[in-house]
């Protein structure tokens, strides 16, 4: 990728090229292709974006979501979140946000059958679900011998960019081919890599994506948004370099920790032998600087 071109995969732009009122196409695109890819009955043919500002300073977590209400060929709602931060505990925070996204459709008074299907979409640069090699996995809640599924009024998609080998496709035939099956794809290349000479003769093909590419060509050469991408660029590295730096503190504390146990353990030992020859718990205490009571235990046991 080069200089001039923004990443697609930072929050902030993300929202602005998929995130716009003005250019709802994209993002409809986008999640039919991840629901069409996951054999979903319904297609989205509208949304409208409940978060679309931009926050400067990035202070918040939604800012960097994407909170969505989209209608479906049959005229039935669905609630999606899109979340691209990055973050430690990823399960757990996924289903706090579907959560409060679910919850928040009641008001005091509602009947239940008010709530309609929740859907969490995480897009991830990184890869966090270890025990398979698919970029796209979808979660429902279904019994665990049966499979049968309780509900579809929970659904979370894990969207790991870093398992989409981008050498299997060396050509548009390639990505069309695999389009058949995978409607994802496309898009998930283009989050990747939009300077790819492939994406750019894919695009010629593909309406929407053509247009996604084209807005982001529009912001990345504009200042302000520059600045606002450089702001928030270096808000991640300073957030990455200091968890780096926290684990590598607790590694050390860790390690000192574990050192001072096992010198503690050493002492206890020459205790426990000098008990034996009879020497005086003062004598002990003198030579191991274990203390009085420390000691009695090792009488007691």
């Amino acid at each position: 990728m080069t200089e001039d071109i923004l990443d697609p995969k930072v929050d902030f732009v993300f929202k602005k090229v998929f995130g716009s009122e003005n250019h709802k196409e994209i993002l409809i695109a986008f999640l039919n292709s991840v629901f069409g890819n996951k054999q979903s009955e319904e297609e989205i043919v509208d949304i409208s974006i409940d978060n679309p500002d931009i926050d400067k300073d990035w202070k918040d977590d939604k800012f960097s979501r994407l909170d969505i209400k989209a209608t479906t060929s049959n005229d039935s709602k669905v609630n999606i979140e899109i979340q691209l931060k990055n973050q430690y505990n990823m399960k757990k925070r996924t289903l706090y946000y579907w959560s409060k996204l679910y919850e928040s459709q009641m008001k005091s008074g509602d009947p239940y059958n008010k709530l309609e299907r929740t859907v969490t979409i995480n897009i991830l640069n990184f890869t966090y679900l270890k025990k398979n090699n698919r970029y796209h996995n979808a979660y429902i809640l279904k019994e665990k011998e049966t499979n049968e599924i309780l509900t579809d009024l929970e659904e979370i998609h894990f969207i790991e960019l870093s398992k989409l080998d981008e050498d299997e496709f060396e050509s548009v035939e390639d990505i069309e081919n695999k389009s058949k099956e995978d409607k994802l794809v496309p898009w998930a290349l283009f989050l990747k890599n939009p300077q790819s000479e492939v994406m750019k003769m894919l695009e010629e093909g593909m309406k929407e994506l053509k247009e996604a590419a084209e807005r982001l060509e529009i912001l990345s050469h504009d200042e302000e948004t520059r600045e606002i991408y450089e702001s928030r660029q270096k808000a991640i590295h300073d957030q990455i370099t200091n968890i780096q730096e926290a684990a590598k503190e607790a590694r050390e504390e860790g390690l000192e920790e574990g050192e001072k146990k096992g010198r503690k353990k050493e002492k206890i030992e020459v205790a426990k032998e000098m008990l034996k020859d009879g020497l005086s718990i003062e004598k002990i205490e003198k030579f191991t600087n274990l203390t009085k009571e420390e000691i009695k235990n090792l009488i007691e046991k």
